[in-house]
């Protein structure tokens, strides 16, 4: 199948840890992206991984029993470590609980917060007095949580259903309550039972708004097409609200990414993901509804490279088993899998798109949101000017008309930030910031060197 069949890829530079084993657990923090591979408890050594990491941090711990969750805190400054149900252990200082346990998030360098089945205490840690101080603590009945690292907020699972959400936000020391809200369910139980699962539930930032994406399962009826992820826009203010509805279409294991500001639904018994934009919106309504942007499409072919000594010819590498039951997701856009001792970032490949994407108009709504987008917007203004899919009057006035839309707002801002810079600083008002020229800015000289030199040459 030619390259030009798929719009997803792996990463060429995965993050390679030990495989998991009888003899080696394999952990991923989500804050700091790091993999921690543990051998016999710590004993014979925890080796951490992380996409920045230039070499990886290894050390040993005493095997006091099997690690239940191990984590560093913000900047690798102090690590703590679950074993047991009722307590966790950082530098020495022991936190236990006749609660459960359910698990813990470092919110910076020296502050975490725990989260038991009956209530969220928040803590600073001493790491030189070896000790803890508690900043706040909450009573409050816990079915499980999620935390978004990028925004320090916290989501908490609670009733009987599990379906109303308490977010709380954690910044400089301190912890406060947002709105809580309530995830409509497909089926109400009776009697009441937890109906809400963690799987079914992340958060993610999505156009710089936080999100809880909520995957709605349906069997396929006549009154239903499938699944649905449904999209929670969590403000600062106020409650969160359902806001978009993405239909699947299909039924069945699902997984989520986010990648350069697209949700990826991943569908494992197809081997086939689906990518949407919250950012193409369907005629108005209060829910926006919004199907695939483009075909379904299996991730790209991925081969592993099989390492062996030097006197061996290199065998050729083995294809990689996509959407593997046994790959696990993160957010954004990470995928580990723990049995072959990888991790990857996923990536959205945008010239595929040009040729998936028949209606133009909608295809540069598309590629004017996505980072690395110039390239590829000018190869299709040379498609619809010169190509042999040469476009209608009609279809390059739509094209040419979002450019220069994106280029009159940049230069617009452009002139705000320079008057304003001359006016220079007045009482009240917020600094300017100097407008980003990002990739969608096309100019006259990008099109002239790139779309319209040829017709000049060609004369």
């Amino acid at each position: 199948m030619s390259e030009e069949h798929f719009y997803l890829e792996l990463c060429e530079d995965p993050v390679q840890f030990e495989h998991a084993s009888s003899v080696n657990n394999v952990f991923f923090d989500e804050a700091n992206k790091q993999v921690f591979a543990v051998r016999s408890g710590g004993a014979t050594g925890v080796v951490v991984k992380g996409p920045e990491d230039k070499s990886s941090v290894a050390f040993r711990m005493d095997d006091k029993g099997e690690v239940k969750c191990i984590k560093f805190s913000i900047g690798n400054k102090i690590l703590a470590v679950q074993r047991t149900l009722k307590s966790v252990v950082c530098v020495n200082a022991r936190y236990t609980k006749n609660a459960s346990v359910l698990g813990f998030c470092w919110t910076s360098w020296n502050e975490i917060v725990f989260i038991t089945d009956q209530s969220i205490e928040f803590y600073q840690v001493f790491p030189d007095k070896r000790s803890l101080k508690q900043l706040k603590s909450q009573s409050i009945n816990v079915n499980w949580y999620q935390y978004c690292p990028e925004t320090s907020v916290l989501l908490l699972s609670t009733t009987v259903q599990g379906n109303v959400l308490q977010p709380l936000l954690f910044k400089s020391g301190t912890m406060s309550k947002m709105s809580k809200f309530e995830i409509e369910l497909p089926v109400v139980p009776k009697p009441a039972k937890l109906s809400l699962s963690e799987r079914d539930v992340s958060m993610a930032t999505i156009y710089g708004q936080l999100f809880v994406m909520y995957l709605k399962h349906h069997s396929r009826t006549a009154s239903s097409a499938g699944a649905e992820v449904v999209l929670y826009h969590l403000p600062k203010e106020g409650a969160g609200k359902k806001t978009h509805v993405l239909k699947l279409n299909t039924t069945g294991k699902f997984a989520l990414n986010i990648v350069d500001n697209l949700v990826v639904v991943h569908h494992q018994s197809s081997q086939t993901s689906l990518i949407f934009d919250i950012k193409l919106k369907e005629p108005d309504c209060a829910v926006n509804t919004h199907q695939p942007v483009l075909p379904a499409r299996s991730i790209h072919p991925y081969r592993i490279p099989l390492a062996g000594p030097a006197v061996v010819p290199s065998q050729p590498p083995v294809p990689c088993q996509l959407y593997s039951s046994s790959w696990s997701v993160f957010q954004p856009d990470i995928i580990i899998s723990a049995s072959e001792g990888y991790l990857w970032y996923l990536q959205v490949k945008l010239s595929p798109t040009v040729n998936l994407l028949q209606d133009k108009g909608k295809l540069m709504d598309f590629l004017l949101r996505r980072r690395d987008c110039k390239m590829v917007i000018l190869s299709v203004c040379s498609q619809i000017l010169a190509g042999g899919e040469r476009g209608s009057l009609p279809v390059v006035a739509v094209v040419f008309d979002k450019l220069n839309q994106v280029y009159k707002e940049y230069l617009e801002a452009e002139q705000t930030y320079s008057a304003a810079m001359e006016a220079g600083p007045s009482r009240g008002s917020a600094a300017h910031k100097r407008p980003i020229r990002t990739q969608a800015v096309v100019d006259q000289s990008d099109m002239y060197t790139h779309v319209l030199s040829p017709f000049t040459e060609g004369k």
